[in-house]
C-alpha cells in the first residue's frame, strides 16, 4: 500500500510535544522508515510549511519531505476534484477545495490516504476514497 499523507497526520507527527500514540502517527513512521512509499503534494506542502514560524524551521521541513514521491495535479486533477466537491455537497457534506484535490490524487494514483481530518471520512460516504484504517 503506498499512502498519500493529509496535513493532518504531518502535523501532529511535527509537533514538539508529539502524538506517538496516535496511529496514524505510527503509520507515517512506519511508512516512512520503509514500510510503504509515501506520496505529497504541493498543497500539503504548503499547508505545512504555513504552520511553522521562521525560516530555520522551513529550511527543516523543506529538507524532511525533499525524499517524498511528489504528485503534480494537472488539469483534468482539478476538474475531477471539482466534481467530487460537488457530489459531496449535493448529499449536504461539505467538504474542503484542498481535501477534495487529495481525493482525486488518492483515486488516480490508487493511494490510501492517512488522514486524521473526519471531513474525510464524511466524504467517503458519498464517493470512493481509500482511507487508512488500523489494523
Amino acid at each position: 500500500m503506498s499512502l498519500l499523507v493529509d496535513t493532518s497526520v504531518w502535523s501532529l507527527a511535527f509537533r514538539r510535544d508529539g502524538q506517538p500514540g496516535l496511529p496514524e502517527v505510527g503509520a507515517l513512521r512506519a511508512a516512512l522508515l520503509g514500510a510503504e512509499q509515501v506520496f505529497t503534494t504541493g498543497l500539503v506542502l504548503q499547508e505545512v510549511l504555513q504552520g511553522f514560524a521562521g525560516p530555520k524551521n522551513r529550511d527543516q521541513l523543506v529538507e524532511r519531505l525533499s525524499g517524498l514521491a511528489f504528485l503534480q495535479p494537472d488539469k483534468q486533477d482539478h476538474i475531477a476534484a471539482a466534481e467530487i466537491r460537488n457530489a459531496c455537497r449535493r448529499r449536504g457534506v461539505q467538504i474542503g477545495t484542498i481535501d477534495a484535490l487529495l481525493i482525486q490524487l488518492s483515486q488516480r494514483y490508487d493511494l490510501t490516504l492517512l488522514t486524521t481530518d473526519k471531513d474525510f471520512h464524511a466524504a467517503a460516504q458519498h464517493v470512493d476514497v481509500h482511507l487508512w484504517t488500523m489494523g
